[in-house]
This record gives C-alpha cells, sequence and structure tokens, in this order.
C-alpha cells in the first residue's frame, strides 16, 4: 500500500508539473481596447482566470486542452491548446450585429439600434438619409477654422489607423516576448520571493522599479536568458542596498 500510494503522488507530481502556461491579452475587436474581467476557463476543470487592466490572463493546461473566453455583451470563443502559448484574443460586441427597427404606434414611439431601446420624440423633425454621403465643415471649436470631416472616408480613415496602431501593438508585444516569459513565470517569481523574503505586495514593488529601472528600452529584443540574468543582479543589488 506505501509503495501504490508513493506511485500514485508521483504520478499526481508528474501531472501537475506537465501543466503549461497559456497566456495571452484579449482585445475588442472594434476599437482594440484592453478588456478587463474577461473569464477565461479551462473547459472541464476547475482552472480560470479574469483578464486585468491591459486584458492580460493566465491558466496552466495540458495540450489538447480547450479554454472558453467570455464576457458579457461579447461572442464567447472556443479555442483548442496547442503548442502556441500566448494569443492575441479579439471578442465582437453582440450588439453590432442586431437590426435597427423602429416602432411607432401612439402614445409612443421607439428605436432599437445597437442593443438598446431608447424611447423615440414623436415630435423630433424626420430628416432624410444621408448614408453614403461624404460631409465637410469647419470645426466649431478650432479658432483657426480647421477642416472636419464625416461620412465613409472618415470612417475608413479611422479604421485604417486603429488597424495600423493595432498591428504597432501586436509588433510591440512580440519584441518584448523574452520579458514576458520571466516576469510571468510563477517559477521564478516563488525563488525571488523565497530568496529575498518578500510579499506579494513588496514583489510588485520591486518589479515596478526594475520596469522603470530599464524603461529607456523596455526590454525590446531582448532574449529571456537575458532578461533573467538582469532581473536576478537588479534583485541582488537592491538587497544589498536595502541593509
Amino acid at each position: 500500500m506505501r509503495i501504490l500510494s508513493l506511485l500514485f503522488f508521483l504520478l499526481l507530481s508528474f501531472s501537475v508539473s506537465a501543466q503549461i502556461t497559456y497566456s495571452g491579452n484579449i482585445l475588442d475587436s472594434n476599437d482594440k481596447a484592453y478588456l478587463e474581467g474577461v473569464k477565461v476557463e479551462v473547459m472541464g476543470k476547475d482552472h480560470n482566470s479574469l483578464s486585468n487592466s491591459r486584458g492580460y490572463f493566465s491558466v496552466k493546461a495540458f495540450p489538447g486542452d480547450s479554454i472558453l473566453i467570455s464576457f458579457p455583451g461579447f461572442i464567447s470563443q472556443k479555442k483548442v491548446l496547442s503548442a502556441e502559448r500566448y494569443f492575441l484574443i479579439e471578442l465582437q460586441d453582440k450588439a453590432r450585429f442586431l437590426p435597427t427597427f423602429e416602432v411607432k404606434e401612439k402614445p409612443y414611439s421607439y428605436r432599437f439600434k445597437d442593443g438598446r431601446l431608447v424611447l423615440r420624440d414623436e415630435n423630433e423633425e424626420e430628416l432624410p438619409s444621408r448614408k453614403g454621403e461624404v460631409l465637410v465643415g469647419t470645426k466649431s471649436d478650432d479658432p483657426n477654422g480647421g477642416i472636419t470631416i464625416s461620412g465613409p472616408i472618415s470612417y475608413f480613415t479611422k479604421k485604417a489607423r486603429l488597424a495600423r496602431e493595432y498591428e504597432q501593438k501586436k509588433i510591440w508585444h512580440a519584441r518584448r516576448a523574452g520579458y514576458y516569459e520571466i516576469i510571468e513565470s510563477d517559477s521564478i517569481k516563488q525563488e525571488l520571493k523565497i530568496k529575498y523574503n518578500l510579499d506579494s505586495a513588496s514583489w510588485d514593488q520591486m518589479i515596478i522599479k526594475f520596469n522603470q529601472f530599464h524603461q529607456a528600452h523596455e526590454f525590446l529584443d531582448w532574449s529571456k536568458d537575458r532578461v533573467q540574468r538582469s532581473l536576478f543582479e537588479f534583485f541582488e543589488v537592491e538587497s544589498m542596498l536595502s541593509y
């Protein structure tokens, strides 16, 4: 029995250690803004995570497991995990798929658009549709008489700008892959916390100082080995200065 129990615990430990940390960032597909509070759960298991203020999440799972990404008002996504350990996920707002319609019946009229039901003023002027027009005017708050453009041109201009910003953000995160792999490593975090007797708050403060110390280059294009050496050296110097 003792041998069987020992084998059971060894197998259990091996199983837990074989888990992989999967992480990523979650964005609103419309404006590319980070989504906070998105639930990421490993399906069929009691493992889940909520994204933080920069849309970041991290869960432990095995290759072949599936994760479900869900957020109120957005379309859920399911992903099957494989060798890829980082994801950039975009969620689509459900309201953008809802139809627009009006209900006109005395004594009230309603308009349903983008997922919201609003009371329509019976006296509001029925303006002809200007869909597809390009409107040019002056900016009311610009003393120099700046020009403002609305319509399809402004829409596609904004869309192109957001697409460029999104691509730049992806490139920036990719160039910091070495930093993320080290700074989000649970084993490195626990090793340093134990070695220097740090609680969670102290750890956060040290990482903030570490980031500020390197803010000139932001770890762009640094390998994970270089980041790890720099992190360990920083903690060693800070511990000596604190005495």
